[in-house]
């Protein structure tokens, strides 16, 4: 065997190891970007957790080709957890938790955005708005107006009252898994711009607020089980690279 050939042949036998390796690095270091901003959010109310789903990689080269196809781990989409969070008192007259399935609406910049998170307020203006600025919007898609001045009532169905009287009805939306895509930690909007949204049937609490879904102990559970991978992905990588190095000086010493 010639030099060219058995270099050749160390190459396609080391390779594997150090690609399958680096990819498995890769995808634990993206599963490790996703529970650290899961386990950031632990206290921010109606926070939804994110998940990852993992697949094998085939190329298409090796899939067409007479060699056996390689395969390489790899996160092959995130997704949300809907999951009711956990809901606690807080006497505050303008904090509202919904129970069951559902969102308010909000008017962001972006247009209309949906959240879990009641946490809300009113404006010097007399509107109220969300914990970011921005208006929560009634059945008609309009920001509800109030007096600052005066006690508010919210009621399970989301009537708005002030003085005894309905003046507005908060906008209450529902959508099915996989429509939903996250606007910064606590707000959605839909991936298809022309999606319908669904009635809501939550009931709402009013002085409440939902919490984050995150489990702690889960969260740091896995986060530990996630960096113990990715130690002994990097491990194998180096080893396959010491092996490579090793092989390629051993054969440098093979003559014609």
């Amino acid at each position: 065997m010639r030099f060219g050939s058995q270099r050749a042949f160390c190459s396609r036998a080391m390779d594997p190891i150090a690609i399958s390796a680096a990819s498995g690095m890769r995808s634990r270091l993206e599963s490790l970007d996703l529970l650290a901003n899961n386990i950031a959010n632990v206290d921010t109310g109606g926070y939804k957790l994110d998940r990852e789903f993992y697949n094998l990689y085939t190329s298409a080269e090796s899939m067409a080709g007479d060699i056996d196809p390689s395969t390489l781990p790899v996160i092959e989409k995130n997704f949300t957890d809907f999951s009711q969070g956990t809901i606690r008192n807080t006497s505050n007259p303008l904090d509202v938790a919904l129970q069951g399935s559902g969102f308010f609406t909000i008017g962001s910049p972006a247009g209309r955005a949906y959240t879990r998170n009641g946490a809300f307020r009113v404006s010097p203006a007399g509107t109220l708005v969300n914990s970011e600025g921005y208006g929560v919007l009634d059945t008609a898609g309009n920001p509800i107006n109030v007096d600052p001045s005066l006690p508010l009532s919210i009621g399970i169905d989301g009537s708005v009252l002030q003085s005894g009287q309905s003046i507005a009805q908060l906008g209450l939306a529902d959508f099915t898994p996989g429509q939903l895509v996250k606007q910064g930690n606590t707000l959605f909007h839909p991936a298809d711009p022309n999606t319908t949204p669904l009635a809501s049937s939550a009931e709402i609490q009013q002085g409440k607020l939902e919490g984050s879904n995150v489990g702690t102990a889960e969260s740091a559970v896995r986060l530990v089980n996630v960096m113990r991978q990715f130690e002994m992905l990097q491990k194998a990588l180096n080893i396959a690279g010491e092996m490579d190095r090793k092989t390629i000086s051993d054969v440098a010493k093979v003559g014609p």
